[in-house]
């Protein structure tokens, strides 16, 4: 990429413009500065700004990318991802002006380096206790690696590979072509050897002649504490192998993900909890023991609890990454109507329901007693005693 000037600015258009003017643009200035026709003394740095600022500015996800980080966004690209998309019989017409071959001549020639290999990605689970305090986790991904029967080379053992003879070793084939005075060189991969450079008479029974065996490779990779959901991490070279030699390696790309607890919900940094009582304890209050990820917590149910309350305990939850601190644990609590009732519960229930309708206000100023009998009744069928009353002797038993 040549030194950054604004590319709008290089075009002579503004920012908000559209496709058809910076075409417009880069035809006007391209027939300009040609480094074959122009008498600027700068014409060729100026056509290759040209040509770099259009093939920003005439795709729409690069320039998306330059428009949000500046040249930022165009970190890594090279000469080649900037101009080679760039369609010159569709600007300039039939006629155009030998552009391949001054491009060729400009940023090199247009093959570039060999493919790298495939990416990898592969799911890794951890339990919350492993997202609460971090720690070191192998993960095993199936990487395609040297063949052990023939070493990688893909011919049978005792046999080799030879030299391609048709691009001489290089994986590529040059075409020369003339259009008018101007001779155009197109290079491309040799069909013969499909690229690799060397012809394989007898290949190897194992790979078929690929050179490559599926092996297991394990790795081990740090979990910081409070990683987020669905959080990819990229080990680089451990993807596949190019097919061609001397290309690099993919990555790999590891996404961790959290097994499923059946005692917590995760939010976020957060965890959710579903507390299940009984009526009387979401009548009159009670203090229930609930699990952490860390051990258990109580926590106080307020008397008239509603079904669906969230009760918040801070710092019980998971680590906030990025950040200092945990997260909360909220309990939601569940409030359980029991679906069969003894004689004397039902008769209890019926008992508490003719006061509330005979006296308003009357079963709030007997809710003690009322209570207190409710919940010996639901809680081991205990008879609960009064200066004036005792409920009726259960026949049945609590159910």
């Amino acid at each position: 990429m040549t030194a950054q000037r604004d590319y709008y600015q290089v075009l002579g258009i503004s920012r908000d413009a559209d496709e058809v003017t910076i075409k417009n643009a880069f035809r006007r200035l391209a027939r300009r500065y040609h480094p074959d026709t122009s008498t600027e003394p700068d014409g060729q740095e100026r056509f290759r700004e040209i040509a770099e600022a259009y093939g920003v500015l005439s795709d729409p996800a690069k320039r998306a990318s330059y428009d949000a980080q500046g040249s930022a966004g165009l970190t890594g690209a090279t000469a080649e991802d900037l101009w080679g998309g760039i369609n010159f019989a569709d600007i300039f017409g039939p006629g155009a002006p030998a552009f391949g071959n001054l491009f060729e001549r400009l940023f090199g020639p247009s093959a570039g380096p060999p493919p790298r290999g495939q990416d990898l990605h592969v799911d890794l689970f951890v339990s919350l206790e492993q997202v609460l305090t971090g720690g070191k986790q192998a993960v095993t991904i199936d990487r395609p690696g040297p063949c052990p029967q023939c070493a990688g080379s893909g011919s049978r053992p005792g046999t080799a590979p030879y030299s391609c003879p048709e691009c001489g070793g290089t994986g590529q084939r040059a075409v020369a072509s003339r259009r008018g005075p101007v001779m155009v060189r197109q290079v491309t991969t040799c069909p013969a050897c499909a690229g690799r450079g060397r012809v394989i008479d007898q290949p190897c029974p194992a790979c078929q002649a690929t050179g490559r065996a599926v092996r297991e490779d394990t790795i081990t990779i740090r979990i910081p504490p409070g990683i987020r959901e669905e959080t990819t991490l990229r080990l680089a070279g451990r993807g596949s192998p190019s097919s061609l030699p001397g290309a690099p390696p993919g990555d790999a790309y590891v996404t961790i993900r959290t097994h499923t607890d059946p005692r917590f919900t995760r939010v976020g940094a957060d965890l959710w909890h579903d507390l299940h009582i009984q009526v009387p304890d979401a009548t009159l209050g009670t203090t229930a023991a609930i699990p952490a990820l860390d051990g258990q917590a109580l926590i106080r149910v307020p008397p008239g609890t509603q079904p669906g309350t969230v009760l918040r305990i801070e710092g019980r939850g998971l680590p906030r990454y990025p950040g200092h601190g945990r997260g909360s644990l909220n309990v939601t609590v569940i409030v359980d109507i029991p679906r069969q009732l003894s004689p004397w519960q039902r008769q209890l229930y019926e008992q508490l329901r003719a006061e509330d309708a005979d006296t308003t206000g009357k079963i709030g100023q007997d809710a003690p007693r009322s209570g207190g009998r409710l919940k010996a009744l639901l809680h081991g069928g205990k008879r609960a005693h009064s200066g004036r009353e005792q409920p009726p002797r259960d026949p049945g038993g609590v159910g």
